[in-house]
């Protein structure tokens, strides 16, 4: 029976909100805090990695975990605790006085981020019912679209005003209030699975196979020039594949999985998890090297980078109530493969819009389009995700989106990483030996523009000791050039990657999915 929702729903929405905005902004938000870092811990970019790392693992390790426990005992229980532990953490990592806290203050603060993210679809559902079910969801996927694309903005805005602790320390009042406000509002969701056993060796295996297959994506990231092959990788790769088998075979002989695998059975959900993966690896992933392009190669500042990049961020804030309502009336199938589309033909225009001149005035077109598909493909995979899954699953089912999307975007930056530094290597290769200039020289710029990447290379092109050589404008145009055809690949490849999601929503996504109603628990006086 579809229930009047009352104000305090909504308050309980916002918390949850908030709650989901903190956690995935701390995803790319560091970002912009790295050149500061370095200088106040005298240290380099290599050591600073395992700032971002450790939070990407971690978090993608224990996303499925996290719903796990929280089907079983409680939502609100886990959510919450995953928020406080979330807000410890943080001012942890604000006060730390060396790396090896920061780092260690970084997973602990992503097992909170994962508990909140992977909850928090499954505590909108159960809190909601009937219309306004949708429209939340597409809230809350308003949310997680503008707090993927908003690092740059607010990272940026807190380093250059207040320095890096303010990155984490802003975390500490948001996330009291959050507290104070789930704590009051969110109604608790049954406790699933008081009669059942904690299926330790899922976890176990899952967490293994996460982390293996994502750190050794991690190690080919940091050493592009390594082979698959190389044991350094592929060992790591091949174990992750192997163990997660194994996960697999122990759940399908679980008397209480983990995960339920019938869930793969249907055709609905495995194309909205491919939907989640494409969204990941193609969109998400691309935001880095955006990134990158706006503020090493056309020269705006963080902040500058962060504010021209509302075009795409703005969509999410104005497109997710929107479409949770239409959600309701029209086909979700349509409704994400077209968006889908949509960023298909972004990819395509910035592409074309590549060139050794670019500026935001040739950019913006294909931001705007990309802004439009995730505003709306969020809040639909949000609801569409939910739809056919029995009330106890919901948040395993939140939990593997999220999971899906998480390992789509860190294999698209090392994939189309690796498809950049090809492009970038190959036109290096091919023009460099045009510059009049000693062949010792030429050589050893060479391997330091290979060594530092597309990413960095303009900074070497455009030091102040090479902009004085005689041969400087041939050797920056052939830079300029070189890094264009790495870009218009990225571009081309997650073109591509959108054209698949696409595609996989209208073949596999169901119109109507039969739905599972889930009945609101009202709260009693421990909630």
């Amino acid at each position: 029976m579809t229930q009047k929702t009352s104000i305090k729903q909504w308050i309980a929405l916002a918390a949850m909100g908030l709650g989901v905005f903190m956690g995935l902004l701390d995803v790319t938000v560091v970002n912009v805090a790295l050149p500061t870092m370095v200088r106040d811990f005298n240290t380099t970019f290599t050591d600073l990695q395992w700032v971002l790392n450790a939070y990407t693992l971690v978090y993608a390790v224990t996303l499925m975990i996290m719903s796990k426990l929280g089907d079983m005992y409680g939502r609100k229980k886990i959510f919450l605790g995953s928020l406080i532990l979330f807000v410890i953490a943080s001012a942890v990592n604000g006060m730390a006085s060396s790396l090896l806290i920061l780092d260690i203050g970084r997973g602990v603060q992503a097992i909170g981020g994962a508990g909140m993210m992977s909850l928090s679809m499954a505590l909108v559902a159960s809190n909601f019912s009937g219309k306004d079910r949708g429209l939340a969801l597409g809230i809350l996927g308003s949310v997680i679209g503008v707090s993927t694309a908003s690092g740059p903005l607010i990272g940026g805005y807190l380093v250059e005003h207040f320095s890096w602790p303010a990155i984490f320390y802003v975390n500490v009042p948001f996330g009291i209030i959050a507290t104070i406000l789930t704590i009051l509002y969110v109604k608790e969701t049954p406790s699933y699975g008081k009669n059942q056993k904690v299926d330790l060796l899922g976890m176990l295996l899952s967490a293994i196979g996460l982390f293996a297959i994502i750190y050794g994506l991690i190690v080919k990231e940091g050493h592009p020039h390594w082979d698959w092959t190389d044991a350094r990788v592929s060992s790591w790769l091949i174990g992750g594949v192997v163990v997660m088998i194994a996960f697999i075979i122990a759940e399908a002989k679980a008397k209480d999985p983990m995960v339920n695998l019938k869930m793969f059975k249907k055709p609905h959900f495995i194309g909205v998890v491919i939907v989640a993966f494409a969204l990941g690896a193609g969109f998400y992933a691309y935001n880095a090297f955006l990134t990158a392009l706006m503020q090493n190669y056309i020269g705006y500042s963080a902040t500058q980078t962060g504010v021209r990049q509302l075009v795409m961020s703005v969509w999410s804030l104005i497109l997710g109530p929107v479409v949770g309502i239409l959600s309701a009336r029209y086909s979700k199938k349509w409704m994400i493969s077209i968006s889908m589309f949509i960023g298909t033909l972004g990819f395509w225009l910035m592409a074309r819009a590549i060139s050794p001149t670019v500026s935001f005035v040739d950019l913006w077109p294909g931001m705007v389009l990309m802004g439009i598909t995730n505003g709306m493909v969020n809040p639909l995979l949000n609801t569409a995700g939910m739809e056919g899954i029995p009330a106890n699953e919901m948040g395993m089912a939140s939990g593997l989106l999220n999971v899906f999307r998480q390992l789509g975007t860190t294999i698209g930056v090392v994939v189309l990483g690796l498809l950049q530094d090809n492009q970038y290597e190959t036109y290096l290769n091919g023009h460099l030996s045009s510059i009049h200039m000693p062949a010792p020289a030429l050589t050893g710029l060479k391997k330091a523009l290979i060594d530092a990447g597309p990413f960095s290379g303009h900074g070497i092109a455009f030091s102040d000791r090479l902009s004085h050589a005689p041969f400087a404008q041939d050797f920056q145009r052939i830079v300029i050039h070189a890094y264009d055809n790495g870009m218009t690949t990225v571009a081309i490849s997650s073109a591509i990657i959108a054209l698949v999601g696409g595609i996989a929503a209208a073949v596999l996504l169901q119109r109507n999915p039969k739905s599972v109603e889930i009945p609101v628990k009202q709260p009693d006086e421990n909630n």
